[in-house]
């Protein structure tokens, strides 16, 4: 057990750090600069009170990341308490203020008299380097969603018939509406010239794309108020989503090169459904070290799919999804489960049992993605690839 506890209450600019001893007395109460030679003078005054302690901060990410690192140099260990839980703690200690020094000795005493704290370990230069590509990734698919979201509602106000004719999840719809826009330009070129100007920029389908729009601007042949600034608007937009397509296009290659150099790859991918993203998301999210979980049953635990109950009183076997876990790495769990039906017959042998029961399709998916956890689980924990049970048959 250590003798001293040094409890971290993480910000942008300035962190405050407490440490306590066994009784729950305060040794050292400082506000200290994120800066490295304040936090190293800090890590050294720390130590002088003595040896054996043990660090706790609120944040593991972030502004935290050179306080963390720095400690990680100095082999001291870490736990971690999320922000909630220092929340709810602290509405038990006397006083209703909240301040940084309360904030960072509730962390500390919480450390202290809780043995369930997760610890914070070094991760590895792949999983640092796959996590940073992996969150920008989920930026730019966000920023995508809302640049499409814009582009069909602009459509919608000039051409709503074009809107209804085109998937705009698709490269070649957003392409068209970089030069085409409006029911009379369509119109005046004709489905030849547009299916041209189509495969000319490498689009599939161009034919059939072609005479979709020419068919919508048939059926419109009224010029909304604002219609020319409107079009050049869907322009601006459509050429966007074609930025954010590219760059989307380059960060899945740099991911795939970067996962593909993790010692755990080639076991994860061997998966079905498991493929190069969705591995990068799952190790970006786990680190890839299955011994911080000791069970499958914590792996599903923190990827959400381990259901928990909420009882009281004659009610029981009230399960719900847990309120913490991560999101990334639940969604890398249901749509690698997902993708595994089309490609793995055990997968869809499991799903239509669950199906067969009464379950629906989403919960069915996510009885699969929980199965599908376990067998990942002892499969990087064995370091053996994927092997798919051979069909039993019975003999008349």
């Amino acid at each position: 057990m250590p003798q001293i506890w040094a409890g971290v209450d993480i910000g942008k600019e300035h962190h405050h750090c407490v440490v306590i001893d066994a009784e729950g007395e305060r040794l050292l109460s400082r506000r200290v600069l994120n800066d490295e030679t304040a936090l190293l003078e800090l890590i050294s005054d720390v130590l002088a009170l003595s040896e054996d302690v043990l660090w706790a901060v609120d944040i593991n990410h972030g502004g935290a990341a050179l306080l963390i690192g720095l400690l990680l140099g100095h082999d001291q260990p870490m736990v971690y308490l999320t922000g909630l839980a220092v929340h709810q703690a602290s509405a038990a200690y006397r006083g209703q203020g909240k301040t940084d020094a309360k904030d960072a000795f509730v962390i500390a005493d919480q450390a202290r008299m809780r043995k369930d704290l997760g610890a914070l370990r070094p991760g590895d230069e792949i999983a640092v380097d796959l996590k940073i590509l992996v969150r920008r990734r989920t930026d730019l698919v966000n920023d995508r969603t809302r640049q499409i979201n814009r582009l069909r509602e602009q459509l919608l106000e000039i051409f709503p018939a074009l809107e209804r004719a085109l998937s705009l999840t698709n490269k070649g719809p957003v392409m068209l509406l970089t030069g085409y826009q409006t029911p009379a330009a369509i119109r005046r070129s004709g489905v030849k010239r547009i299916e041209t100007w189509l495969k000319n920029r490498k689009v599939r389908g161009a034919e059939t794309i072609a005479r979709a729009v020419v068919e919508a601007a048939q059926a419109q042949h009224t010029a909304l108020p604002g219609e020319k600034l409107a079009a050049s608007m869907v322009a601006r937009l459509a050429k966007g989503v074609m930025a954010l397509e590219e760059e989307i296009g380059e960060l899945d290659a740099l991911i795939e090169a970067r996962f593909h150099e993790h010692s755990h790859a080639e076991v994860i991918q061997s998966m079905p459904g498991m493929g190069a993203t969705l591995g990068a998301t799952f190790i970006a999210a786990t680190g890839g070290d299955m011994e911080a979980f000791g069970t499958a049953d914590r792996l599903a635990a923190f990827a959400g799919l381990s259901p928990v109950p909420r009882d009281s009183g004659r009610v029981s076997g009230n399960m719900r999804r847990p309120r913490r876990y991560h999101r990334g790495l639940l969604r890398a769990f249901y749509l690698s489960a997902m993708a595994s039906l089309r490609s793995c017959p055990a997968s869809r042998a499991y799903y239509e049992r669950k199906r067969a029961e009464g379950k629906g399709h989403k919960q069915a998916v996510l009885s699969l993605a929980r199965r599908r956890a376990n067998v990942l689980w002892a499969m990087i924990r064995d370091g053996a690839c994927y092997q798919a049970a051979p069909t039993v048959t019975t003999t008349a």
